[in-house]
């Protein structure tokens, strides 16, 4: 499975290929707006500001499987990422990153970037960078904060 055979569906229904994403670094990212890691969407609002036009691309993934800390859905889910964090980025609707109805993106990433003790996603904020030639480069734990994973960013970008 290649990255850019993959998918996703905006909170409208819109789909979202990661094709459109060719010659750019993603950071993808499983959100949760009651987490208590959700102030980590104000550093990675800063990351897609000061890397947008550089060629980063930051997609949040909003999941609801720890502790239903996501309870938007998805008619609200931007709205309250906007108004609550200042998120302007792009969110996806909300999927599972976890069990049976894991989203094909997260099976990926899984399995490219197994984590400490498994692959299974641990929590809220579990952050993967992909390089612009699209392969799993780093997988970073929920409490990495943004501004940690911004050296790493540039070297990918070249």
């Amino acid at each position: 499975m290649n990255f850019y055979d993959l998918s996703a569906k905006s909170p409208s229904g819109e789909i979202i290929k990661m094709s459109d994403f060719k010659d750019k670094a993603v950071l993808i990212v499983n959100t949760a707006t009651k987490c208590g890691l959700a102030p980590q969407f104000k550093g990675l609002e800063k990351l897609h500001q000061n890397y947008k036009d550089k060629g980063l691309v930051v997609l949040g993934f909003p999941s609801n499987q720890f502790m239903n800390q996501e309870p938007e859905t998805n008619d609200t889910i931007v709205q309250a990422c906007q108004i609550n964090h200042g998120v302007t980025f792009q969110l996806t609707e909300k999927i599972d990153v976890n069990g049976k109805n894991t989203h094909p993106v997260y099976k990926y990433l899984k399995k490219e970037l197994g984590g400490f003790l498994g692959s299974k996603i641990k929590w809220n904020f579990t952050k993967f960078l992909i390089t612009p030639e699209g392969k799993a480069f780093k997988r970073y734990g929920p409490t990495t904060k943004p501004d940690k994973i911004e050296a790493d960013i540039v070297e990918v970008m070249g």
